[in-house]
């Protein structure tokens, strides 16, 4: 089953759950601190909330695609290359207080969008307990990669090191 992910970041963390529980007649499925996600049953997605800073408006934080399987994962990192998208990979990543492999591409508008699988539960919203732009190795948002990890001039493992991103795929 692949179901589309939608997260926000958002300013009222407890009225967005509020909200989105009315809205989808249902309760999140993970609530952690500045963090809740549901699994939506009908239509198929994966609501995700990021606490934002007080008074900013609701913005998209980034888009996903949700798999079964690192399999699934893998097959998508090759389709999406092979079609000439620059990607960027995370394996064994902690993300969204869970355990991920992932890929992502950024759509035309910049939009980040990731395909994934999470394979365990995780203890840390970001790659660790400082959620910094810095410490979560050169994103936006400790899960998005910041666009310049999609210069389509670089490849990935250029990006990253133009980005200054410890990471490795």
């Amino acid at each position: 089953m692949s179901r589309v992910q939608l997260a926000l970041r958002v300013a009222d963390l407890e009225g967005s759950i509020a909200f989105y529980s009315k809205l989808f007649n249902a309760e999140p499925a993970k609530r952690r601190d500045g963090y809740a996600n549901f699994a939506i049953t009908e239509p198929p997605l994966k609501l995700v909330l990021i606490e934002g800073q007080a008074g900013e408006e609701t913005r998209l934080d980034h888009l996903g695609v949700e798999v079964a399987s690192t399999e699934e994962v893998t097959a998508a990192t090759t389709r999406l290359k092979e079609s000439g998208l620059v990607t960027f990979e995370e394996n064994d990543t902690s993300c969204c207080y869970a355990l991920q492999d992932k890929v992502w591409v950024t759509g035309p508008g910049k939009e980040p969008w990731e395909v994934y699988v999470v394979k365990a539960d995780a203890g840390t919203l970001g790659k660790s307990a400082d959620t910094t732009p810095e410490a979560c190795c050169g994103t936006t948002a400790c899960c998005t990669p910041d666009e310049q990890a999609f210069d389509p001039t670089q490849t990935p493992a250029e990006a990253r090191t133009a980005a200054g991103c410890a990471c490795t795929s």
